[in-house]
């Protein structure tokens, strides 16, 4: 078996065989390389800013306020609303007199497992809007008075 060249390369080891002489080789392949590290240029900024802007740290320590507050608020709104649904839950499961009021041929436990939590979601969104918009705004008077 004889080595032709390069895959694909007809006879004399060009590809086609066009423009090399019946007994010329193919060239040797060569690896560039280089010696320094990729340099990583370092941001401008700390992610509060607009690329370009200078950052101010009085700004990063108000905004990690601010993420931390509507974290806390977050929490403390999922914890509520998780305690009073399964306080909603226990008492239609305890009470058994919701069985026997019916209305429209529901039973009203039935009613209160179909519709009692829609109020409940709203009463938390809202509050909870209301609440993350009062944090803002408060970010918004500490960093404009800074």
């Amino acid at each position: 078996m004889t080595d032709d060249g390069p895959a694909g390369a007809g006879p004399g080891g060009a590809a086609g065989g066009a423009g090399a002489g019946a007994g010329a080789t193919p060239p040797r392949r060569v690896r560039v390389t280089s010696d320094a590290a990729p340099v990583r240029m370092p941001s401008a900024t700390r992610g509060i800013a607009l690329p370009g802007a200078a950052s101010d740290d009085a700004d990063a320590v108000y905004a990690r306020a601010l993420r931390r507050s509507q974290l806390r608020l977050a929490l403390g709104t999922v914890l509520g609303f998780v305690v009073v649904v399964i306080a909603v839950s226990l008492g239609i499961a305890l009470v058994p007199e919701l069985d026997r009021i019916v209305w429209a041929g529901i039973p009203l436990s039935w009613l209160l497992h179909a519709f009692a939590y829609y109020p409940v979601i709203v009463v938390f969104a809202l509050l909870y809007a209301r609440t993350a918009a009062r944090n803002e705004r408060r970010y918004r008077a500490l960093r404009d008075a800074g």
